[in-house]
């Protein structure tokens, strides 16, 4: 079997905005808002633990 008899390779490209229909563009936004509220939260979490070392270890200038 020669190569370019072999299956195409597929490859998930993305869509553009305006290929997106209205459905397809409201659920890319609530996935858009679970990911920052997830950074959000970490970012959080972060603080906090640099909070706790600073008061353990005494930084925090």
């Amino acid at each position: 079997m020669a190569a370019f008899d072999e299956e195409p390779i597929l490859v998930n490209t993305p869509q553009t905005l305006e290929q997106m229909s209205v459905q397809e563009l409201h659920d890319r936004i609530e996935t858009l808002k679970a990911g920052i509220a997830a950074c959000e939260a970490e970012i959080e979490k972060k603080k906090a633990q640099k909070s706790a070392a600073d008061a353990l270890f005494g930084g925090g200038d």
